[in-house]
């Protein structure tokens, strides 16, 4: 490193250190207008067009990196003809680069937990996030960094504070099905879904209650953009979004440093454990780290949890006869998690780069190349899983579902995502009758978040017990 940059990059910590968080993100998107009015805007843009079936299209054209795939519903057939076909497939021409599929489970396993080829960084998703806001998540890095920050906030999903949680989920998600409208449609996902995640995540977070679903709406920000996944939010309003999350975190992050310090007992939200922590307690002072990781612990939070409550209504609706064995026998609704956690699969990637040379499969991966794990493929794999498209509670090995990942980059809340999920089907049973899905769902523009934005229901209460009589 010569003088210069070494000057450049001391005033760069300095001006991190010293200057709010805020404040630099406003920096830099002024920075990133004035770019684009000067060399133009690459940012690709997405117009919803008919996607042909599988079989029409040539198997070197197929691009799956479609952020219309799973709105249209075609994903099934083009994800099945790629695992026939051609199980690692090269994508030289999508709007974000060339990248491999690999579609099958047994290659899908292979790929996460060989961390020793195939990194993690810089990032998850197939595209690039704006230029600007390359955040850095520990999701996204490889060991031993990768160890040490998860390391500082995997204690809040311990099991024993699992336990402890379990009362309040559970009163909070009686409180929501208690003011649910019973026989006149509604929106689930944004009167349950949303509603329910946003409280879990403001409780993990320990933020102000009253504003919880600015959480939802960071988080939908952080996962929307058209260069990362071929979402709809624009370079302005996510900017904005995340110069307003820098602000509230870093308030959050010195008044917790501020109570500390003047003798509160700590408490065991994800902000402070990462405050305790040797490895994160000067996150505060790396901009891109401190947000990078709260995104990564929004998105998680509430992306696979949401789209899994609206998935298993889904589900249910479309296999009645599921649903029928349901009612009958609650005791399934365990099983029942995994295989909704299976057939949803609320993130539908995850992607790695080639350390070095190597073969999936058969087929030769050139260091540098980009490498897309389809989870969504591999847990609808005829190879692993029978039927994989049918819901079937009681599938023998659902919980070999991969929508966690495998390995060192598993999902950190996977057990809490588990045990909102069976709270909230232990209180809808005791509560209603039916549930019925009344109109078509809608759902998001993106090649990574497998979800909705609409889905109309109807409840039918249960009606109250009678005694016999003589």
């Amino acid at each position: 490193m010569n003088v210069l940059d070494q000057v450049l990059n001391k005033a760069q910590a300095k001006a991190q250190a010293t200057i709010p968080i805020e404040r630099q993100i406003q920096g830099v998107h002024l920075f990133q207008k004035v770019k684009k009015m000067v060399f133009g805007d690459p940012t690709p843009v997405f117009v919803e067009r008919p996607i042909p079936d599988a079989a029409d299209v040539p198997l070197d054209k197929i691009d799956v990196s479609n952020p219309f795939m799973f709105r249209q519903g075609r994903w099934q057939s083009y994800f099945k003809r790629l695992r026939d076909e051609a199980p690692v497939h090269y994508q030289a021409n999508s709007p974000f680069g060339p990248f491999w599929s690999i579609t099958r489970y047994a290659d899908i396993v292979e790929v996460d937990r060989g961390h020793d080829v195939f990194s993690a960084e810089p990032q998850i998703v197939i595209g690039e996030p704006p230029e600007g806001l390359s955040v850095e998540m520990f999701i996204a890095m490889d060991p031993p960094r990768h160890e040490e920050q998860r390391g500082a906030v995997q204690g809040v999903v311990a099991p024993q504070n699992l336990q402890e949680m379990e009362s309040l989920i559970r009163s909070r998600v009686a409180e929501v099905l208690d003011n649910l409208p019973v026989d006149e449609p509604f929106d689930w996902v944004d009167n349950v879904s949303v509603e329910l995640t946003s409280r879990m995540l403001a409780t993990l977070l320990d933020f102000p209650y009253e504003q919880r679903r600015k959480l939802v709406y960071w988080s939908d920000l952080a996962g929307g953009s058209a260069s990362a996944a071929g979402g709809t939010n624009d370079a302005d309003e996510m900017f904005t979004g995340i110069a307003d999350m820098a602000k509230s975190f870093s308030a959050l992050w010195h008044d917790k440093a501020a109570r500390l310090a003047a003798g509160e007992a700590p408490g065991f939200d994800l902000i402070t454990l990462m405050q305790k922590s040797e490895d994160t307690k000067d996150l505060i002072h790396r901009p891109m780290e401190f947000l990078g990781n709260l995104i990564l612990l929004i998105v998680g939070g509430n992306d696979t949890t949401r789209n899994s409550m609206s998935g298993g209504v889904l589900a249910l609706n479309q296999f009645p006869e599921e649903f029928a064995k349901l009612k009958a026998d609650h005791s399934l609704i365990p099983k029942m998690v995994n295989e909704i956690i299976r057939w949803q699969t609320p993130l539908a990637y995850m992607r790695r780069v080639a350390k070095e040379d190597t073969v999936i499969n058969g087929q030769k991966i050139k260091k540098g190349d980009k490498v897309v794990m389809w989870y969504v493929s591999g847990n609808r794999d005829e190879r692993k899983f029978q039927n994989p498209d049918d819901f079937i509670i009681g599938r023998p090995n659902a919980r070999h579902h991969i929508s966690f990942g495998i390995g060192i980059h598993r999902c950190m809340g996977s057990r809490l995502a588990e045990l909102q999920l069976k709270i909230l089907w232990e209180e809808l049973l005791a509560r209603f009758e039916d549930i019925e899905v009344v109109g078509k769902p809608e759902y998001a523009q993106s090649n990574f978040v497998k979800g909705y934005t609409k889905m109309m229901v109807k409840l039918t209460r249960k009606e109250p017990a009678t005694e016999a009589t003589a």
